[in-house]
């Protein structure tokens, strides 16, 4: 048994064997799985029930265990700030970069091969979908 927080073991599989620049999606329920995500990517589905677990559940664990270089996030078309993206700096803190993408530039991003996993979670809140960069350990 662990006595760490992160107990998942295809999470702890994907964060162990990918490093620098390799990306994490944690995606809103939705998210289109299975279109716009590489074939490569390790899906794994937290989404048990609507609300059951949170984008932001999912974060707080993720960010004890992999260093984050800089975040993707969705914005509406008119980029306005949504709560869960102030709820996202909060988590991350102010020293992250924060790209800003539409939906459909998001999308593009999220198929990049670099996407070495993609967590669905069962998040009902509009565009609270991030997409981690895995950075260096300092």
């Amino acid at each position: 048994m662990l006595k760490i927080k992160l107990l998942h073991p295809e999470i702890l599989e994907v964060l162990g064997s990918n490093g620098h620049g390799s990306k994490v999606l944690i995606a809103d329920g939705n998210y289109p799985f299975s279109t716009c995500i590489p074939v490569t990517a390790k899906k794994v589905f937290l989404n048990f029930a609507p609300d059951l677990l949170s984008v932001t559940q999912v974060l707080k664990v993720l960010k004890e265990y992999i260093p984050i270089e800089s975040v993707a996030i969705m914005v509406p078309p008119d980029e306005s700030v949504q709560p869960i993206h102030t709820e996202f700096s909060d988590i991350i803190g102010n020293e992250v970069t924060v790209l800003k993408f539409k939906r459909v530039d998001f999308y593009s991003e999220s198929r990049s091969q670099d996407t070495c996993l993609v967590i669905a979670t069962g998040e009902t809140r509009r565009f609270a979908n991030i997409l981690l960069t895995i950075g260096v350990v300092k």
